[in-house]
């Protein structure tokens, strides 16, 4: 059902409300022992403005960052716009977070959403179709997103909710577990220094799980944390669709982030007022300067596709 500019879909475990203003989720709320509902994401205050902190939005033509907000491409290089000093962050200025996307269906369990870029949008190449279908699970929700373009341009979309479990002041009890083995540092200004670093031994191992606030403590003594905490993309063992996080909170409720992208982005939100922990499914930022951080270019003929799924279990 609609609430005045989000929808709402729920079963007995869970439910979300997807607002067509960035494809945004703005709310993920979980059944408690007592019949109650809470949610586990942060919510916007403006449900129809864009947001600086992307909170729960479709990011994109690009997500993540592109160096010096260009790139080159088949031999041709494309200055973007650039919104974060002089690189490119999440698709740019009026990217796909801060536009309403067309509600396409809409079913007791699903909603699709899409939304035509055209060719130069914050400079990017070709015209890309994108779409993005929400929808419940028995025990949780995914995305679905796909898109097609007319020329050859890079694609890079997912979802950029902020997770808190338990509502506490701080994700510091918050035991995160994750099967990378690799990540990508970074420069000072977030982007990618271009190498492909094993974790053995570093603060950015949480192959066998560690809470948020040690490991922020751990990741600062090595120098490697950025706006005092974690915000580096990790490469997920494995191919396919596959567990990417696993989040448990001081209550036990525990969160499994699923998905077939290549890399996962945590991002610590401890800025917002708010404290939740972003957990984006994704390729590799600036992808399409490095050979070497797998494929980033759609091309005419080809179908862009990926999914994440996000599972929910009381204690």
């Amino acid at each position: 059902m609609s609430n005045d500019a989000g929808y709402r879909l729920a079963n007995s475990q869970v439910a979300i409300e997807i607002l067509p203003f960035g494809a945004t989720l703005h709310c993920f709320e979980v059944r408690q022992p007592d019949g109650s509902w809470r949610s586990i994401v942060l919510g916007r205050q403006n449900r129809t403005a864009g947001d600086a902190s992307y909170l729960g939005a479709t990011v994109g033509r690009f997500a993540n960052r592109i160096a010096g907000a260009r790139f080159t491409l088949d031999g041709t290089t494309y200055q973007l716009a650039a919104n974060e000093g002089p690189n490119q962050l999440h698709g740019g200025p009026g990217g796909f977070s801060e536009v309403t996307w067309q509600v396409d269906s809409l079913t007791p369990d699903s909603i699709a959403l899409s939304l035509v870029s055209p060719d130069g949008d914050q400079g990017y190449p070709g015209t890309l179709r994108a779409t993005a279908t929400f929808s419940l699970l028995d025990d949780g929700a995914q995305v679905v997103y796909s898109a097609t373009t007319d020329a050859p341009t890079p694609v890079n979309l997912t979802t950029h909710p902020y997770f808190n479990l338990d509502g506490s002041p701080t994700t510091d009890d918050h035991v995160l577990t994750m099967p990378a083995s690799r990540y990508t540092p970074n420069q000072d200004d977030g982007i990618p220094t271009g190498e492909i670093r094993d974790v053995t031994g570093s603060a950015a191992d949480f192959r066998a799980g560690r809470p948020l606030g040690a490991a922020r403590l751990a990741a600062d003594a090595e120098g490697i944390t950025r706006n005092g905490g974690f915000d580096h993309n990790f490469v997920v063992d494995g191919a396919g669709l596959r567990e990417h996080v696993r989040l448990v909170g001081p209550s036990g409720l525990t969160l499994v982030v699923r998905s077939d992208a290549p890399a996962v982005q945590i991002y610590g939100g401890d800025h917002l007022g708010r404290s939740g922990v972003a957990i984006e499914p994704q390729r590799y930022p600036d992808a399409p300067n490095h050979d070497g951080f797998g494929p980033s270019v759609l091309r005419p003929g080809e179908t862009y596709r990926t999914t994440t799924q996000w599972l929910v279990t009381q204690a």
